[in-house]
């Protein structure tokens, strides 16, 4: 939603007792894997969708049940220039981890190790891609980057789907969205292709559920 040519943010507003300590830095943790910017102490900013607004909904009552105090806000920056400078700080987070695992993989190719080696590192490299995905949401170009890297152990010098040019790819199923559809795209979406794209077909014989094929034109 745009709104004076700003989007909409979520903003949990929370407060701890300092002592115990360990669930003020449990419920850190969580707001940093979900990617959050910080805006003040007690104050962090999200972009709002479906998904972040119940990630915080479930952060803001498990703060209440440990004696805290918290809020959930929406709210839209004042300025362009404000949102632009919000969201170019959580750009540049998600493109230092992202430049980590093009190291990682980089190094590990680099090493000599044998194909079975590399299998398992690009295994554990890709989990790692899917865990920043889920709080990347302005995809910076590392991301491309770090995917090819990562596709490079597995077939080092060959053609790669993060390579630019590569072809894209699309999935696609069944016209007639049901629940058992809905919750394949949500699980290839979240476990297995973030950039997944989905083509809804009438005639079955065009394109089965689940089944990866070319990017239609």
């Amino acid at each position: 939603m745009r709104h004076g040519g700003t989007g909409e943010w979520v903003l949990p507003s929370y407060r701890l007792p300092r002592e115990p300590s360990t669930p003020r830095i449990g419920v850190w943790r969580k707001l940093k894997r979900l990617g959050v910017a910080q805006l003040s102490d007690g104050l962090v900013a999200l972009p709002a969708d479906a998904r972040t607004r119940e990630q915080l909904e479930w952060i803001d009552d498990e703060v209440i049940e440990v004696g805290g105090t918290a809020g959930i806000w929406l709210a839209h920056p004042a300025t362009t220039a404000q949102e632009r400078r919000l969201a170019a700080s959580m750009s540049a987070a998600r493109a230092a981890e992202y430049a980590a695992v093009s190291e990682q993989a980089a190094l590990a190719l680099a090493s000599g190790q044998d194909e079975a080696t590399r299998h398992s590192a690009a295994r554990r490299l890709r989990a790692e891609l899917r865990r920043i995905g889920r709080r990347d949401y302005f995809h910076p170009p590392q991301r491309r980057t770090a995917h090819a890297a990562v596709d490079a152990l597995i077939a080092p010098g060959g053609h790669r789907r993060g390579d630019e040019g590569a072809a894209e790819m699309k999935w696609s199923t069944r016209a007639g969205v049901h629940i058992d559809r809905a919750a394949c795209a949500w699980l290839i979406r979240r476990h297995i292709d973030p950039d997944a794209e989905f083509v809804f077909v009438g005639d079955p014989a065009t394109g089965s559920a689940s089944v990866r094929g070319p990017r239609h034109g």
